[in-house]
């Protein structure tokens, strides 16, 4: 075990961090597997963007849960790949509106066999005896509930620091 695994919940963020970037590297193995030119960090924006045909960038960002200059510059090297387009709102026009074009829907098809096996493995992963997925949710509503920073001044107060 290496020292960052030994300190236990100090080393959350950094555990996490490192589990991510092992996930994301053998899903952009995955994706190249199959011939598909695909980041994994695109995944929220364009699985959104499936599921919901088109949403302002403000919607977008709501959904997936990232901030708007992240949205932006995710939406940015999605444009670039010409995998999404964006149009004035009609009710709006300082909105964009954002949806796959035909080679995001065209990337779509190719990607729900391989969602479907990427699926499966992380599956496979989080089914043990402490579920990761249901210790992600229970540790996000709590988070919702009090942040990690509120609930470290309240243990700062408590411990009469300054």
């Amino acid at each position: 075990m290496n020292i960052i695994n030994s300190v236990g919940a100090l080393a959350l963020s950094t555990r996490l961090q490192v589990l991510s970037e092992q996930l994301r590297k053998d899903g952009a193995l995955l994706y190249k597997e199959y011939d598909i030119n695909f980041e994994p960090k695109w995944f929220p924006v364009i699985y959104t963007l499936h599921q919901k045909k088109a949403l302002s960038v403000v919607e977008i960002a709501t959904e997936i849960g990232y901030s708007h200059p992240s949205t932006i510059s995710l939406l940015k090297e999605l444009e670039k790949e010409k995998i999404v387009q964006s149009k004035k709102d009609k009710a709006d026009e300082r909105k964009r509106i954002i949806s796959l074009n035909a080679k995001g829907e065209e990337l779509i098809v190719k990607m729900l066999p391989v969602w479907s096996i990427i699926n499966s493995a992380l599956e496979e992963i989080i089914d043990n005896e402490n579920n990761l997925l249901k210790a992600i949710n229970e540790a996000e509503e709590k988070i919702k509930r009090s942040s990690f920073f509120q609930r470290a001044l309240i243990l700062k107060e408590k411990a009469g620091l300054k």
